[in-house]
């Protein structure tokens, strides 16, 4: 049985605001009233844009984890 537990973590001292996480992946990230991004879907929510979404972030703020790594 595959393991698709998935965590989604925005590191605040590299986020610098720009938004793309939330155009690439509306779903889960949204920019908080201090400007940074954070995740708004759970961790049984989390849709398969967030990959994308942190590939996308030009400073990789956002981090992925997969399976057993997720450590849920």
């Amino acid at each position: 049985m595959p393991d698709d537990r998935r965590t989604v973590f925005v590191d605040p001292e590299r986020c610098i605001g720009c938004g793309i996480c939330e155009q690439v992946c509306p779903q889960a990230f949204r920019l908080g009233a201090g400007g940074l991004a954070h995740v708004v879907a759970g961790p049984e929510d989390l849709p398969d844009c967030v990959r994308e979404a942190a590939g996308a972030c030009p400073q990789g703020a956002i981090s992925v984890r997969e399976g057993e790594a997720a450590g849920l």
